[in-house]
């Protein structure tokens, strides 16, 4: 299976705080003989390394697990310092699902928590630590585009039978 997935898990240098995320549990799903894409929206939307930490401060609606859009005009994600970024990660999330999409992605494996690639759970836009329900918006796109989305902590037995 070709697996879309967020470059920090892979070890790529690409995070805001100029750093990696290695997960070998998500390193390993290469020797089971699936196909590792790695993807970094943020970069892709031409963001820095490093860069000011971004949250989301307004999504769309959320029903269950299920985000109703990943159109830029219904977000705004800002940095610290309050500057915009909902266009760049939006353009971002586009280009790595074009990417993906392109790769025969059927599922991404993107970093929890994060604006662009939480799925379930993101910082609440307070810049405080505070988890709320909800999708970054690469994580939208991906799911939108009917292609699976989970995080690294989430079990990968499954994927070593497929």
């Amino acid at each position: 299976m070709r697996i879309a997935v967020s470059a920090c898990l892979l070890g790529e240098v690409c995070r805001y705080d100029g750093r990696s995320k290695p997960c070998a549990r998500v390193q390993e799903l290469a020797a089971d003989g699936h196909e590792l894409v790695p993807v970094c929206p943020e970069v892709a939307g031409g963001l820095p390394t490093p860069r000011t930490p971004c949250e989301i401060v307004r999504a769309p609606s959320m029903k269950g697990k299920k985000a109703h859009t990943a159109n830029e005009p219904s977000w705004t994600i800002l940095d610290a310092s309050g500057t915009d970024r909902t266009a760049a990660y939006a353009r971002g999330a586009q280009a790595e699902l074009a990417r993906a999409k392109e790769a025969g992605c059927e599922l991404a494996i993107f970093k929890a928590k994060s604006p662009s690639c939480g799925s379930g759970e993101v910082y609440d836009g307070t810049f405080s630590g505070t988890l709320v329900p909800g999708w970054g918006i690469a994580a939208t796109a991906f799911h939108d585009a009917g292609i699976a989305v989970i995080d690294e902590t989430a079990d990968f037995n499954r994927l070593s039978r497929m």
